[in-house]
């Protein structure tokens, strides 16, 4: 009798991951976020989740400042923890030029979300937007990539 073996592979990146994180943090964060919202901020409070990367606007500082602080708690209750480096504060929205130039600061800073950089901005009639490039480490692996893929094709050739 032949003996067959199975082999099992967990992928971490397979579509499994995105879908639990999804499940998980919708009980974990976005629920509450709605709860805190209601109860708890002074201001407007807007989210935008995808997956694992998040980027919450608050009107009001202090209403950031708080819920920074009160979402590392909630974290924590669930085993999970903000990135240190991807974890910030940021003054950015229609005023945040304008805010920044009367203490003295230089433009408002930018961030990088789903792939592209968000940037304060202004339309030619001199209305804020918000201008979004595609990040610029990624677009340079690409062209990168595109040049090599382009002297391996030229070589080719007679």
């Amino acid at each position: 009798m032949k003996s067959e073996s199975t082999e099992v592979t967990f992928c971490v990146r397979g579509v499994a991951s995105p879908l639990l994180a999804n499940i998980y943090l919708h009980y974990a964060f976005d629920l509450w976020v709605h709860a805190w919202r209601q109860k708890r901020a002074h201001g407007d409070v807007i989210m935008v989740r995808f997956a694992d990367d998040i980027v919450l606007g608050f009107q009001v500082r202090a209403d950031a400042e708080r819920f920074r602080t009160e979402l590392a708690e909630r974290f924590r209750k669930f085993s999970l923890e903000l990135h240190p480096d991807k974890t910030r504060l940021l003054e950015f929205g229609r005023y945040a030029a304008e805010h920044r130039k009367g203490r003295g600061l230089g433009k408002p800073e930018t961030f990088d979300f789903l792939e592209f950089t968000h940037i304060c901005g202004k339309t030619s009639k001199g209305r804020f937007t918000v201008l979004r490039q595609t990040v610029r480490k990624r677009l340079q692996a690409k062209l990168q990539a595109v040049k090599i893929e382009l002297q391996v094709v030229g070589a080719r050739w007679p």
